[in-house]
């Protein structure tokens, strides 16, 4: 298995309940394809570069597993397809 990392910008008007919902829903959407997360780091609100969707500021979270090619499809999958991330971006880690 490779190691990957993850960050994605959650809403920023979203209750913080619901914003650790999603963080624990992609951290078992990994485990339950067949990957292993490593580490999980919450950075905060942070402003943002440009505005993204009419938001200036965003919930950062950086997730670093490991996994297959498989599991980094169906994350991104349902990144995608999640109404409360802003943007995300998969990379592979070097060995």
């Amino acid at each position: 298995m490779r190691q990957y990392e993850v960050m994605y910008i959650v809403r920023p008007d979203l209750d913080e309940e619901r914003t650790k919902e999603l963080v624990e829903k992609f951290r078992t959407l990994v485990n339950t394809n067949g990957g292993e997360v490593t580490s999980v780091e919450p950075m905060g609100k942070r402003r943002l570069a440009y505005e993204i969707e009419k938001y200036r500021e965003g919930y950062y979270v950086v997730m670093k597993f490991q996994g297959r090619p498989e599991t980094v499809k169906e994350l991104d999958r349902v990144l995608k397809i999640t109404d409360g991330i802003l943007r995300h971006l998969i990379v592979r880690e070097d060995e």
